[in-house]
């Protein structure tokens, strides 16, 4: 099938880091990309501005509340407005869209990403949640789909990268990096002093607030690891985790012969970014700041602290019993660092909350999407009671 010189993009979550950062390579080639659809779930200023400024056919604002706000606002350009999920699922199947930007946080990137499978569309996949939640299903579906999955986050662009040409059963293990978040120096006994502010330091990266505390407690590399084992079919306990403070390099694979490969560049997430949507075997050229010996002249790695950051350990303990035990940890985990953010727990009660949410929910082996639904509203219900 011919490739149409100027794709329609929806970036589903454009007002969020990912979301605005797409945006900024759609504006570096603008012959390449067209932004036909913006979604946002509150951010009603921002996605009017957005609007304003990229012109997309159509927007949608999740929160209905705000749907009058937004069409108001836009009334005078020739913007189709809509509000809701439901809404956001019904544009991404339009005959319109080449590719789908996943960018929602959160469970919120389920619903629609399985329409976009469905629809044969291809995906650049950077709400990782889709696939910690329901892996198993996401990966049934895509079996009998012409979808293809891009990743967009660094670590698995990485290895997206470092596979191409290679054989699958070649790959013993894969190195994901970390930086150890900017608690990674912090002694254990002073974590349950720690603030929201405290947490939102990352030492490397610029990512929305509910990403950087997950990175904080390094429940976001769970995630990663998680995602990695659908992505590319590797078994959990083939994924090791590496401590990386530099986040120069973004992932690494081993191959059987012993040899290994790996992934270097700044900590920028353009560049996965504008690797995903270049689609295989074309790279964008672009004028963007390169690397210089001073960034990858003293790089290192170490184990990361199990004890320190017990929710690694939650991952894998999800990842190695599969069933709908990721979905709720998940979504206590999301209840949790709201919860964290808006100073109603501690630091340390995120993990206490997603452990006691794992063991108190009930284990279902084999869900089916309507029992990832239940699954996610009832581990909600019962993480907010543990807060209260």
């Amino acid at each position: 099938m011919l490739m149409k010189e100027r794709r329609n993009i929806a970036i589903l979550g454009s007002t969020g880091s990912i979301g605005r950062q797409t945006l900024d390579i759609m504006t570096e080639y603008p012959t390449l990309f067209n932004p036909w659809l913006l979604t946002a779930n509150s951010s009603a200023d921002l996605l009017i501005e957005q609007a304003r400024k990229h012109l997309p056919a159509y927007v949608v604002i999740a929160k209905e509340n705000l749907y009058e706000k937004v069409r108001d606002a836009l009334s005078d350009l020739p913007i189709c407005v809509h509000s809701g999920s439901e809404a956001i699922s019904q544009l991404v199947t339009s005959n319109e869209v080449d590719t789908v930007v996943t960018a929602m946080v959160g469970y919120s990137g389920l619903e629609s990403t399985i329409a976009a499978i469905n629809a044969n569309k291809d995906i650049a996949l950077a709400n990782k949640e889709t696939l910690v939640v329901a892996g198993q299903l996401i990966t049934e579906l895509l079996k009998h789909s012409h979808s293809a999955l891009y990743p967009v986050d660094s670590e698995h662009g990485a290895f997206y990268q470092c596979l191409v040409g290679e054989r699958r059963e070649d790959v013993t293990k894969l190195i994901l990096t970390a930086s150890g978040g900017p608690f990674r120096n912090t002694p254990i006994e002073q974590l349950p002093y720690m603030t929201a502010a405290d947490a939102l330091k990352h030492p490397n990266w610029d990512m929305g607030a509910k990403i950087t505390i997950d990175s904080a407690t390094m429940m976001n590399k769970g995630f990663e690891m998680l995602e990695a084992k659908w992505l590319f079919g590797i078994d959990h306990d083939r994924i090791e985790i590496v401590v990386h403070p530099q986040s120069i390099v973004h992932s690494m694979v081993e191959f059987c012969d012993g040899s290994v490969k790996a992934q270097l560049g700044l900590p920028d997430m353009h560049l996965p970014i504008r690797y995903a949507l270049g689609l295989p075997g074309k790279r964008l050229v672009t004028d963007s700041h390169k690397m210089t010996i001073d960034d990858y002249c003293n790089l290192t790695f170490e184990r990361p602290d199990f004890e320190k950051f017990p929710l690694l350990t939650a991952a894998y303990t999800a990842a190695r019993q599969g069933g709908n035990l990721a979905c709720i940890m998940n979504a206590a985990n999301e209840v949790a660092v709201a919860a964290f953010l808006h100073d109603r727990i501690h630091f340390t009660q995120i993990h206490d909350i997603v452990a006691k949410t794992m063991a108190g929910v009930p284990f279902i082996a084999s869900p089916s999407y309507d029992d990832y639904v239940a699954t996610n509203n009832e581990a909600r219900s019962y993480a907010e009671s543990l807060i209260q």
